[in-house]
């Protein structure tokens, strides 16, 4: 790679660091090319040299989430733990990012992407179902390998694991980041978990 390359990413990786914080630091605020520009220290058509627009900047902030929760998740389902467990340290997963990442958090929610192009609401939905399936296909395994069962469909029983989630997410970014998406998670899992699968007989 040439200096001229890794510049070139190193800018490209600047403006995605800067958006994320600039998402972080002003909740509810919509972010302008402008601000975005002024944050990084460049013009605005130093911007587009590296983003033909702002919803391609957000596409880039959406591929980091995927990469970064999914690489995890294949982790996760690939050890040794079982269904139960593995449906906990996906959820617990997902909830520690977006702590870690409050502009993520924005995102994954929509409250970043009003008045933005419909592609990046497809694509932050696709994000769920394809972390929906995943906690399915953890479960219809579980119970070939475990016997584990649920108290109602495998399908369902993902749904409503990915709900819970999804709504402390949402209590995260409207409380503008105070209530965090890990907070009594440890003492509502066994409670979730109880309700969703049967008891080993």
């Amino acid at each position: 790679m040439t200096a001229q390359e890794k510049q070139k990413v190193s800018r490209y990786e600047q403006i995605l660091q800067a958006l994320a914080q600039m998402l972080e630091v002003n909740p509810g605020a919509r972010i302008t090319t402008a601000a975005l520009a002024k944050e990084v220290g460049v013009s605005e058509a130093a911007l587009y040299r590296h983003f033909p627009s702002k919803a391609r900047m957000f596409e880039g902030l959406i591929g980091f989430i995927e990469d970064t929760v999914f690489t995890r998740v294949s982790m996760i389902t690939k050890s040794e733990a079982d269904g139960v467990r593995q449906c906990e340290q996906i959820l617990t997963l997902l909830l520690a990012f977006v702590q870690k990442n409050p502009g993520m958090a924005r995102i994954l929610t929509g409250d970043a992407l009003s008045g933005e192009t419909d592609r990046l609401r497809t694509r932050v939905n696709q994000f769920f179902e394809r972390l929906e399936t995943q906690i399915k296909q953890v479960l219809r395994e579980a119970e070939a390998r475990e016997g584990l069962r649920t108290q109602i469909t495998p399908g369902a029983s993902a749904n409503l694991l990915m709900a819970a989630a999804e709504g402390r997410i949402r209590q995260f970014v409207r409380s503008e980041f105070k209530r965090s998406p890990t907070e009594q998670w440890d003492d509502q899992w066994p409670r979730l978990a109880a309700a969703v699968f049967r008891p080993a007989v």
